[in-house]
């Protein structure tokens, strides 16, 4: 038995109590004494003992009555009791083992029976304790794989369905942006004919001046190239598209790649983007950002790009939440994000709201596995789980949140550039 734990004996005898703690001295066993209940319960809400050799018949408050107050405070309830009594009958026997004791030691007692019935419910308990820390170990450790096997899958779903996306807009993208040149060469020579035509009216057949005076020639000719220039710009704003949907699905490497995390967070927002659009009386969702110049950070893009994911869809749903609510001080709904250098070694990126904020009881369990402040079928509470454990397992770093109520939200992701530094995320 460690140093630290002890038997502790109750009883109001002083002659039991000498016999028994020179007993269980002997036995090598640290012991300390109470001659009555309350002075036995104050002292264990000091110090627990490790077992509690509890006397029945006591003056103040009886054995049982002192049983029954440490079985209901949840720091003393598991401490072995081992009643001694001299009330050997089934009643007392049924009533001391309802009250949670372990085990009864006749009076009078003998002392190798003791110091056995001490060592086995020793046993027994170091090897229940032992039980259970393994069974909270295995439960994170199930936690820990069910967020692991979420984020896969969370992962690998949407990085199918948007490279899917991503490729089908490209085929046709593709023919719209290799067609558009020489199809402004054929309007281009097709003008040039025209205005040949235009400079000999007088010399075409009747039936072509008809269509031509018909026809507002001139603006034809001037306006055909604008739309043809439009087309091109407008081609070139979904090939950017396509092209930003396919770096935020990219596949992550066995190792950490350099990425632009600029770059990430553009992605994010544009699959976003339709979600930042006003409806109806709510309006557009601004985003307002203050980029510092940052070095490429050494990570697993995908991973990244889902804790931004994660982050900026729930102040969406923050800033959707709070406006329904009608709790908004202005018309305006507000998710500004910033980059720094926070030192030579680490990037900063916070992302903030203008929302409902969050609590004090809310904030401590916001990276929780499975916990949720939405309503059922609206979030399964791995988002940020899953966020926490990409910044500060996969790419050792941080992330924080800063929030009260009805003051927003702020999150802040602080991430190495290349070797991490603990000193410094502490």
């Amino acid at each position: 038995m460690p140093n630290s734990e002890f038997i502790l004996i109750v009883d109001d005898n002083p002659t039991n109590l000498s016999v028994l703690s020179q007993a269980l001295k002997s036995a090598g066993f640290a012991v300390r004494v109470a001659e009555d209940g309350e002075s036995a319960i104050e002292l264990v809400q000091h110090k627990p003992p490790a077992l509690i050799l509890l006397d029945v018949q006591m003056t103040g408050i009886d054995g049982f009555e002192t049983c029954q107050k440490l079985k209901a405070d949840p720091l003393t309830q598991s401490i072995p009791i081992i009643f001694m009594t001299a009330l050997t009958d089934t009643e007392n026997k049924v009533k001391g083992l309802s009250l949670g004791a372990v085990d009864y030691i006749p009076k009078p007692f003998e002392q190798a029976e003791v110091i056995a019935r001490v060592r086995m419910h020793l046993q027994l308990k170091q090897l229940t304790d032992n039980l259970e820390q393994r069974v909270i170990e295995r439960t994170a450790a199930l936690k820990q794989a069910q967020v692991q096997l979420v984020q896969q899958e969370k992962l690998s779903m949407l990085g199918q369905l948007v490279a899917g996306v991503a490729h089908e807009m490209n085929n046709p993208i593709s023919c719209i942006v290799s067609n558009l040149p020489p199809a402004q060469e054929y309007v281009a020579d097709l003008s040039k004919i025209l205005q040949l035509c235009q400079q000999h009216y007088e010399q075409l057949p009747e039936v072509i001046q008809d269509a031509i005076a018909q026809t507002d020639l001139e603006f034809l000719l001037e306006d055909l190239p604008k739309l043809l220039n439009s087309m091109q710009v407008s081609t070139q704003r979904i090939e950017d598209i396509s092209v930003s949907l396919r770096n935020f699905a990219r596949a992550d490497t066995s190792v950490k790649v350099k990425f632009d995390v600029h770059e990430g967070l553009e992605s994010t927002l544009l699959i976003l983007r339709h979600r930042l659009k006003g409806f109806g009386t709510r309006p557009e969702i601004q985003i307002l950002r203050q980029y510092a110049a940052l070095p490429k950070v050494e990570c697993y893009p995908g991973q990244l790009n889902q804790v931004f994911m994660n982050i900026l869809a729930n102040a969406v749903d923050a800033l959707e939440d709070v406006w329904q609510q009608e709790k908004q001080v202005d018309d305006f709904l507000i998710i500004k994000i910033s980059t720094e250098m926070s030192s030579p070694e680490y990037i900063t990126i916070r992302i903030a709201d203008n929302g409902i904020g969050m609590t004090d009881e809310v904030k401590q369990r916001i990276f929780d596995s499975l916990f949720t402040t939405k309503a059922v079928g609206k979030g399964t509470g791995l988002g940020l789980a899953i966020a926490h454990q990409i910044v500060v397992e996969k790419h050792s770093g941080a992330i924080k949140v800063n929030s009260h109520l009805y003051q927003g939200t702020e999150f802040v992701i602080i991430l190495p550039v290349q070797e991490p530094n603990s000193a410094f995320l502490s």
